[in-house]
């Protein structure tokens, strides 16, 4: 397990505290103004991505200040570990090594004792043999993916990522919600003759996953088809699936040391698999390897998953800045805000750190955001004059992902901009002068001016990948991943548990089970009560 570190007793805290009130009071412009050399320290590459971390509210103090922060928390020890197969999810007694998920051939990863890679491998090729008979197989023209949380978000969030590598594979969907309206409109115009489903749950007892699974089930039975024509698993609980109609051949599992939100890498991912082959498969594990191999490797100052919550902790501990705002400029990235948003929520949305006790301190952000540039026409206002400060990351990709070059070009001046706006903003001197050139009289530049200010210094990072290709696309999950990792280890979270989510799970269950009774099988505040007795009549 990791140790616990109390970030409010390093050392490093105390002159955190003193830089945030001085270094953090400064402008971006200024920091920029003083310094030259600033954008070539605070940027880094690694093969088809380029960060710019420059447009920070840091500097030389503020980092190296965050280095030995790191330092004290011993990352480099729990990095360590983490590659070691360590159980460093305490809570479950597991280890946390989905790292493994996409070593190649001679890489070696163990879990007490034991090395992995056998194992991971010859499932790899399993899958990856079963996914490209399905694109070959002319019979089947659509697969739904039926699943929840790590089950869906990556695997959907990756095949919208790879649109542009997916000819000659069925048409992908997914189905997530115990909403019935859901698995409803999914279905909607298929031909069941022609459809696979692969069914996605560990235990093959999840409660939203089963009943939609039932239900395609139904939907197949109810065209005279044989099941296990029709249905895939991905599960460790292979008898289940057996029942259920799965053939055991076409059932892959996976193991304890993988949690879900981190899952996308080996079977979880078949239905990636399916929808791009597998060649496209290996490239994205090929480029998740890449970063791991980076994170593992890279001396801190240039290391692009420790810079990037080191950032993140700043922000939280000592400015206060309570969310983290994703902005892919690409359509095709639409759903990665999202996909983090578990990855990250439910990794570090913790308050009981790794001794116990309750934390002191602030950990995880809200993460939200919205692909560039709907969300300009949407929320960047609050961005830009909003009272709270939402440190951002603008992620662009050179290449254009259309025959639209024009469009690319507008999207990516867009990109540039906002990062450039949230930075420099516009002061009450030039929106004064435009006024004014405008023909506006001074009573209407003095009434309007100072709603057209902009602040500024307002931060963001800027990743800028070179295409949207599956080796890219690893890199960039797999980057946030280990960021993750290093905030979770600073503010002392167990990250790869998920305990927050059991308790809503576990009254559904009770209030299902009393559905049908005069009362439920435990008694529930007045609110509560009141909509069951609702709902139920």
């Amino acid at each position: 397990m990791l140790r616990p570190f109390d970030i409010r007793k390093s050392t490093a805290h105390k002159r955190l505290l003193d830089l945030a009130s001085s270094v953090g009071a400064l402008h971006l412009c200024d920091l920029f103004a003083q310094d030259s050399g600033r954008l070539r320290r605070m940027s880094g590459t690694l093969d088809g991505m380029y960060m710019d971390w420059s447009k920070h509210r840091v500097n030389g103090e503020v980092m190296e200040a965050l280095f030995d922060l790191a330092k004290e928390a011993d990352w480099a020890g729990g990095v360590k570990d983490l590659y070691a197969g360590k159980h460093i999810n305490q809570t479950e007694d597991r280890a946390v090594l989905h790292m493994a998920l996409r070593g190649a051939p001679g890489d070696e990863f163990s879990v007490n004792g034991n090395s992995v890679m056998g194992e991971v491998l010859a499932t790899r090729k399993k899958m990856l043999a079963y996914a490209d008979a399905v694109r070959s197989n002319p019979d089947i023209k659509d697969v739904i993916n039926i699943g929840i949380g790590g089950s869906d978000l990556g695997p959907l969030m990756v095949t919208k990522a790879l649109r542009n590598h997916s000819k000659g594979g069925p048409q992908l969907h997914f189905v997530s919600n115990v909403d019935g309206a859901h698995i409803e409109s999914v279905l909607d115009g298929l031909n069941p003759a022609t459809t696979l489903f692969i069914v996605v749950s560990k235990t093959f007892t999840t409660q939203e996953t089963m009943a939609n699974a039932d239900a395609a089930k139904a939907w197949i039975e109810s065209a005279s088809l044989p099941v296990s024509d029709h249905f895939a698993a991905v599960s460790t609980n292979v008898d289940a699936a057996v029942d259920f109609g799965v053939k055991a051949e076409h059932v892959f599992g996976f193991q304890d040391w993988v949690g879900g939100r981190y899952s996308l890498w080996g079977p979880v991912g078949l239905s990636i698999a399916c929808f791009a082959g597998s060649a496209a498969f290996t490239e994205l594990l090929a480029g998740a390897r890449a970063m791991d191999c980076h994170f593992a490797e890279a001396p801190a100052r240039e290391n692009l998953p420790l810079i990037s919550g080191l950032l993140g902790v700043w922000y939280r501990e000592y400015l206060g800045f309570n969310t983290h705002v994703v902005l892919p400029y690409a359509q095709d990235l639409d759903r990665l805000p999202a996909y983090l948003q578990q990855a990250d929520m439910e990794s570090n949305g913790k308050y009981i750190g790794r001794d116990g006790q309750p934390v002191k301190h602030r950990t995880g952000p809200v993460v939200w955001g919205e692909a560039g540039t709907n969300g300009q026409h949407a929320f960047y206002q609050l961005l830009h004059q909003g009272t709270d400060i939402h440190p951002a990351d603008i992620i662009a990709i050179e290449e254009p992902l259309s025959a639209y070059a024009e469009h690319h070009t507008k999207l990516l001046a867009n990109a540039v901009a906002q990062a450039e706006a949230l930075m420099c903003g516009r002061c009450e001197d030039d929106v004064r002068e435009e006024m004014r050139a405008a023909g506006k009289s001074n009573s209407e530049i003095d009434a309007i001016a100072p709603h057209r200010v902009f602040s500024g210094n307002r931060p963001s990072t800027f990743i800028l990948l070179d295409a949207l290709n599956p080796k890219n696309v690893g890199q960039l999950i797999a980057l946030y991943e280990h960021k993750i990792f290093i905030q979770g280890l600073l503010w002392n979270v167990c990250s790869y548990d998920q305990w927050g989510v059991e308790l809503g799970k576990v009254l559904a269950n009770d209030i299902l089970a009393g559905w049908t009774e005069e009362g439920c099988s435990k008694l529930h505040d007045a609110s509560t009560e009141f909509l069951i007795q609702r709902l139920k009549n």
